[in-house]
């Protein structure tokens, strides 16, 4: 598929590292103008910037923290056209559920879910005004799954399916929203041990046996951005290896 993305704007959240930074990089290489959102990771943002200069299209890196609603329009604001909202950013934490404390709950959720609520309702406006625009959040399979000692995970990425799914239906034809819930993804958010490559040999809920690369979920999201996928509306597309059917 040939996808061009030239004279659109993008704004990718949790985009300095693992399945953000190869979004970013993918939606720069198909010619969209990338701003490149992180917060405490200006290294690492400033290398994606460079990758996609390197590959002969324009970024700028951002920092804002995205479940802070004062930093999300200021950062919405500092964009002359937004076309492409790719909500990313993301936290994982693994702990048994009598032991969560509400501070670790409400980090979770604030960083998995406030988050695409607050930066989705600063750009929808926009969108909304110019009769266009593209959204894509990025859910997890175990928003569906659900599993032992992730219930703050969980609860947060079965929201953003549900959160998608409403807004899809609000916002449309104009804008079109759609979400991707990859499996376990190769990146070091997967650091826990129960997530390990050992684990999922051991246990073989995947059919492939592997974890997929953050290429492989950047992949998903370009299509759902292109013409090819103009009559999605509120899907969930689950490049996960085969870890649920649904």
């Amino acid at each position: 598929m040939n996808i061009s993305l030239h004279n659109k704007t993008a704004i990718v959240t949790g985009a300095a590292t693992g399945i953000g930074r190869a979004i970013a990089i993918m939606l720069g290489q198909a010619g969209a103008r990338v701003i490149v959102n992180h917060l405490n990771r200006a290294r690492e943002a400033d290398q994606v910037v460079q990758a996609i200069a390197a590959a002969g299209g324009w970024a700028a890196a951002i920092e804002a923290d995205v479940t802070n609603a004062h930093q999300v329009r200021q950062m919405v604001e500092s964009c002359n056209q937004i076309d492409i909202l790719v909500n990313n950013a993301g936290v994982i934490a693994e702990k048994p559920f009598l032991d969560i404390t509400e501070l670790e709950w409400d980090h979770v959720l604030n960083s998995d879910l406030k988050s695409v609520f607050l930066c989705s309702q600063a750009v929808l406006g926009r969108m909304a005004k110019q009769g266009t625009g593209i959204i894509v959040n990025i859910s997890s399979d175990l928003g569906y799954l659900g599993r032992e000692q992730y219930a703050s995970y969980c609860a947060a990425k079965a929201g953003v399916i549900g959160l998608t799914r409403s807004l899809a239906r609000e916002f449309a034809p104009a804008i079109r929203i759609n979400a991707v819930a990859p499996g376990p993804v190769n990146t070091a958010m997967l650091s826990t041990e129960s997530m390990s490559m050992e684990w999922i040999a051991k246990e073989k809920d995947i059919p492939y046996q592997r974890f997929a690369e953050p290429d492989e979920i950047a992949a998903t999201v370009l299509f759902l951005i292109s013409d090819y996928a103009r009559f999605y509306c509120g899907q969930v597309l689950g490049p996960n290896g085969g870890s649920i059917m649904p």
